[in-house]
């Protein structure tokens, strides 16, 4: 399986482009709002209302991992360095992250 992942400070985020390209292969109109801190937020309706969230979409999505390997580095957010990697299938897993940088971790179980 495949798992979209940031590997450099800052943490994840699509640039534009992909963005757009998400979307697109959502079937999803987009609506363009303001730019804060560097980054259009786009929108799903035309009062800008509800966003579009791509921050949310879950990072083993088979459109994300193919926005990534289409762009490359064209897919990289203002702060991010976007990577797959490939795990088993199978395996429970979670992303863990210190300042941004992020790893794919099985889950295990722990108590206290």
């Amino acid at each position: 399986m495949k798992v979209a992942i940031n590997k450099c400070y800052g943490g994840f985020g699509l640039s534009d482009d992909a963005v757009k390209r998400l979307a697109e292969l959502k079937g999803t109109t987009l609506y363009e709002g303001e730019t804060v801190c560097g980054n259009t937020m786009y929108y799903v309706d035309p009062e800008l209302t509800d966003i579009f969230d791509c921050y949310h979409v879950d990072r083993n999505d088979p459109d994300l991992i193919r926005v990534i390997e289409e762009l490359g580095d064209s897919a990289n957010g203002s702060y991010a360095d976007l990577k797959i990697v490939e795990i088993p299938d199978g395996i429970a897993w979670g992303i863990q992250a210190y300042d941004g940088i992020e790893w794919v971790v099985e889950d295990h179980r722990r108590w206290g």
